[in-house]
């Protein structure tokens, strides 16, 4: 099921040339959809949303107001929740929280010149932002806290969730569990593309917020891109990836596990493995062909790995790295001897993952760092959602007149370079007594 791969003797470059990229769709007819929800919601407001909802959802409503989830859902999600689940979730809460409490930032502010010159920045936490969790039949509660709690730690004032509902109308129990420990204000039986255009121009009384992050299907993700504009968005994100570098020391098992971790997700998951040790490819194949059959996924993941899969062999760890830097994956497993000596030299990855006892999965839920990450290649200019995500940062600055005294005829000289004499006369005027 694996492309095993002997890139001996080659260096990185010629090993990238023959591999096929992260997986990508054509878009073409997803986007002429996404395209015309957007535009249609954004004309013609509640009716034609609520006619999309219905088609697309499932279920149908005549008010958004009852497409907002209640407390006595919540309350009854909760009943129906074995309670060491419900701790299970609060413990990876607080673990989350604590990790995006250590990327605060702070406004600043300089003086110059025995204060007649301040400079400054100043931070400010985002008002309204929406939050898309993937649902239907799935859970996922643990979306819920990667997105909801970088907005909570920056101080945003309301978060909305939209999540798509069963075909009876349900959001799954976790996932309003969830939504329940970190506070968010207003949860909206809601999917798809028709959700994302709710958010960005506000339709009845679901607001129009300032940013919307989160994973979903295509339809989803290119919704994102078309509203980005009317409102900030985190990433435009892509199946999920996982590349694993290994050498003799790593588990063929631990390994095989960690790659079909990934295949699961969808049969587009890019799952690779690059390693010096033919020993170790050779065990890593065989233990995915016993480990894949005995899993519940198992035709996704044989597609994954069929169309998006490698065991990639390698001279040395060297060009192994250089190799997993031109690939920037989502997520990057460094299954080696000694981790933090390689941890320096990689460039491009979403999340690192150090040692043979820090599998990928670890991250998705437990660890404390962020799970939405950038995937295709952005990991090259893109971060994980983080607090940053939701702040604002705004430069002040105050001169008072002897300080625009030493800098005016500067400013004078720059703005008539660029052919911007109104510019020039505005610092010009202040001083034409003189």
């Amino acid at each position: 099921m694996v492309i095993q791969f002997d890139g001996r003797g080659m260096d990185e470059f010629e090993i990238i040339s023959q591999m096929k990229g992260p997986s990508h769709l054509d878009f073409v007819k997803e986007n002429k959809i996404v395209k015309e929800i957007v535009y249609n919601i954004k004309e013609q407001g509640l009716p034609i949303f609520l006619k999309y909802v219905e088609q697309f959802d499932g279920v149908s409503y005549t008010n958004t107001d009852e497409m907002m989830v209640t407390k006595d859902e919540i309350n009854k999600a909760y009943g129906e929740t074995e309670p060491k689940l419900v701790e299970v979730i609060k413990k990876a809460k607080e673990r989350i929280w604590n990790y995006h409490s250590k990327q605060e930032q702070n406004s600043w502010i300089s003086f110059e010149d025995d204060s007649e010159i301040v400079l400054g920045q100043k931070l400010t936490p985002m008002e309204k932002v929406g939050i898309y969790v993937p649902g239907g039949r799935a859970a996922y509660p643990s979306s819920v806290l990667m997105n909801a709690i970088p907005a909570r730690v920056a101080g945003v004032s309301e978060i909305i969730m939209a999540t798509p509902p069963s075909a009876q109308g349900y959001i799954n129990p976790y996932a309003l569990i969830a939504a329940d420990i970190v506070g968010i204000d207003k949860i909206y039986k809601m999917g798809g593309a028709q959700s994302i255009a709710a958010m960005a121009f506000g339709i009845d009384t679901i607001p129009k917020v300032d940013k919307i992050t989160g994973p979903g299907n295509i339809y989803v993700t290119l919704a994102k891109k078309e509203v980005y504009g009317y409102v900030g968005i985190d990433m435009i994100a892509g199946p999920s990836e996982v590349v694993v570098v290994a050498d003799e020391s790593a588990n063929p098992k631990y390994i095989a596990a960690d790659l079909l971790s990934q295949a699961e997700h969808d049969p587009l998951a890019t799952a690779i493995l690059i390693t010096d040790s033919l020993e170790l490819a050779e065990d890593v194949g065989e233990e995915i062909k016993k480990q894949a059959v005995k899993l519940s996924k198992f035709e996704i993941i044989k597609s994954s790995l069929r169309d998006y899969g490698a065991i990639i062999l390698v001279d040395n760890l060297d060009v192994g790295i250089k190799l997993a830097n031109h690939i920037a994956p989502e997520h990057l497993e460094l299954a080696v001897d000694n981790p933090f000596d390689l941890l320096g030299r990689v460039k491009h990855a979403g999340s690192i993952f150090l040692g043979h006892y820090s599998p990928e999965p670890l991250g998705d839920y437990m660890a404390g760092p962020n799970h939405i990450l950038p995937t295709s290649g952005s990991a090259k200019f893109f971060s994980p959602l983080s607090v940053d995500d939701f702040i604002k940062k705004s430069s002040f600055i105050s001169f008072s007149q002897k300080a625009l005294s030493g800098l005016y005829e500067d400013v004078s000289r720059f703005a008539r370079l660029e052919g911007l004499d109104a510019h020039a006369r505005s610092v010009e005027v202040r001083f034409e007594e003189e």
